[in-house]
């Protein structure tokens, strides 16, 4: 008889406990409601470095070489931020103005006269009022060029050009043609 009721208790308890586990198990949840928002452009967007063109600077600069001498070619650009919106518009914020001046020249290793060319156009750029430079001063970047493929590039820094004290010809193109 012993052996009967701990048989039957503990057919009892599992009972019980399968009824709560039921219980437990099936009851009902709470029902989530899922609603769109809408994307706004308050300011979330992806950025992007870019590049846009400087047309109305690049047409003064080469305006104003054309006077210096004709075979200058110059271009402007403004370096900085596309911010792209999820709705695919974009604004722009200027971080610095660059310039890229190409010369021919029919010696690469003449660097006096590399140096003089640089004398030449530095003083123009930096010379430009500082309302139609945007952002901060960037870089001139000078491509000296004998043929298509034989060509010297050199970069300036504008502000470390500034800085440099007025010097010219060979000592003006040596610090800036190694410089990293």
């Amino acid at each position: 008889m012993k052996r009967i009721s701990i048989w039957l208790i503990a057919i009892i308890l599992s009972a019980v406990a399968g009824i709560f586990a039921v219980q437990i198990a099936s009851a009902p949840t709470a029902e989530i409601e899922v609603t769109d928002t809408p994307v706004s452009n308050d300011g979330n967007c992806a950025y992007m470095w870019a590049y846009h063109n400087a047309p109305e600077l690049t047409e003064k600069l080469s305006a104003t070489f054309l006077t210096v001498d004709p075979v200058i070619i110059a271009r402007a650009e403004y370096f900085g931020e596309d911010c792209i919106y999820a709705d695919g518009h974009s604004t722009f914020g200027a971080m610095e103005t660059d310039f890229y001046i190409r010369i021919p020249v029919d010696d690469l290793t003449n660097e006096e006269a590399l140096g003089n060319w640089m004398s030449q156009v530095l003083p123009v750029i930096v010379q430009l009022p500082r309302e139609e430079i945007q952002g901060n001063y960037g870089f001139v970047e000078f491509t000296f060029e004998k043929t298509e493929i034989d060509r010297v590039v050199v970069r300036v820094p504008i502000q470390l050009y500034i800085n440099s004290n007025g010097i010219t010809g060979a000592e003006l193109f040596q610090m800036f043609h190694n410089f990293p």
